[in-house]
């Protein structure tokens, strides 16, 4: 029986169609769209692996080998796409990826699991507490922006530093809600996540009737160390065909940033969160969605920010204006719905409707100098 990590996999197929694509001259068109696809399932057996490594290191370890792994892949695109200078398009990324764990994935999870259970619940306070973390990201992505705005004339080195500076406080904020979550308050989180996410990680084992379930971690090991090569491969790949191919398609990189990239990377993570949400696991659902949108917020983000400093390109916080509307637009709804516990279908469509609004608006958002690929 297939199964959402069997139908994942049978993506594997378009590894080595990507690869001819590139080498026989397919097109960058051909190219891009091929090594997209390949992207998806690799991304899933990165989660698979992790999971199953950090049953043998235990909670703690285990815990935080998730939180490093839960967003590897957008990392290796980010990282690979700002060595390439294509900063307008990372940091349409980081965007990207914020709007659409907290509209798309919550809207879809809240949608179709309120079409099988008439109301679901989960934990209030966690969704409070990732929702008053949500909010000191955006807060520390508006403040660059802000200074810029309102300093005529700030040169890119002063930005830079004080995008550097603001971003190892979000790493020690990050490391800090690891602390929180881990350590001192895992009872908040116990609750309701926990029976859920073993759940979830035997599904994904293929584990259900087998309690005794033994984990070999050489091969587990392996299979990360392989995807995590072949994923940075893919990234090459998608990066390096990504400005001719938007341009046939007639996409601009603000589009292409904020909404394909995001898909791209979080796919494997967006259908877990939804399938545990239709198995009545809002908790686990809510938990992935917003999970990783402070992995985007307090991680990723960050490291990109010191990585350019250290590849030498001019990376910072200092974003599109728009973009900063549409996540301070998206963390406020998705705040708004969340904090009283509980979600139905209604709730999901209004999440939904909000991202079909924010990526049509991006769609026909005007190229305009410093934005162009």
């Amino acid at each position: 029986m297939l199964n959402t990590k069997n139908l994942l996999s049978l993506l594997l197929v378009f590894i080595p169609i990507s690869i001819a694509s590139h080498f026989l001259g397919w097109g960058s068109t051909t190219v891009f769209i091929t090594s997209a696809l390949a992207i998806v399932p690799l991304a899933a057996w990165m989660g698979t692996a992790t999971e199953e490594i950090a049953v043998v290191l235990g909670p703690n370890l285990g815990g935080l080998l998730n939180a490093t792994f839960g967003n590897a892949t957008e990392l290796i695109i980010g990282i690979i796409a700002l060595n390439a200078g294509l900063i307008d398009v990372v940091k349409a990324s980081i965007t990207g990826s914020i709007i659409s764990n907290l509209l798309l994935v919550m809207g879809f999870a809240m949608f179709l699991g309120g079409l099988r259970y008439k109301e679901q619940e989960f934990q209030p306070m966690v969704a409070r507490l990732n929702a008053s973390a949500m909010n000191l990201a955006v807060i520390a992505i508006l403040v660059p922006t802000a200074v810029d705005a309102t300093s005529p004339g700030i040169d890119a080195a002063t930005m830079q530093k004080l995008s550097s500076a603001v971003a190892i406080v979000l790493i020690i904020v990050y490391v800090l809600t690891l602390l929180f979550s881990m350590k001192t308050h895992t009872y908040l989180y116990d609750a309701g996540v926990a029976e859920t996410d073993l759940e979830g990680l035997a599904e994904n084992n293929l584990a259900e009737d087998s309690p005794d379930h033994k984990v070999n971690l050489p091969l587990w090991i392996g299979v990360l160390l392989v995807c995590t090569l072949t994923v940075a491969y893919e990234s090459e790949l998608l990066v390096d065909t990504l400005e001719e191919a938007t341009a046939v398609l007639g996409l601009t990189s603000l589009f292409t940033g904020v909404i394909l990239v995001p898909i791209i990377g979080n796919a494997a993570e967006h259908a877990t969160a939804v399938t545990v949400a239709m198995k009545n696991k809002m908790d686990l659902s809510v938990s992935v969605a917003l999970g990783s949108s402070l992995q985007i917020a307090l991680f990723v983000a960050p490291v990109l920010v010191l990585a350019g400093f250290i590849l030498g390109k001019p990376m910072d916080l200092n974003f599109n204006p728009f973009e900063l509307i549409a996540v301070t637009v998206s963390v406020l709804i998705a705040n708004s719905i969340s904090s009283d516990g509980n979600s139905n279908w209604l709730e999901g469509i209004l999440l939904l409707a909000a991202y079909l609004v924010l990526a049509l608006a991006f769609y026909f958002h005007p190229v305009v100098e410093g934005l162009a690929l």
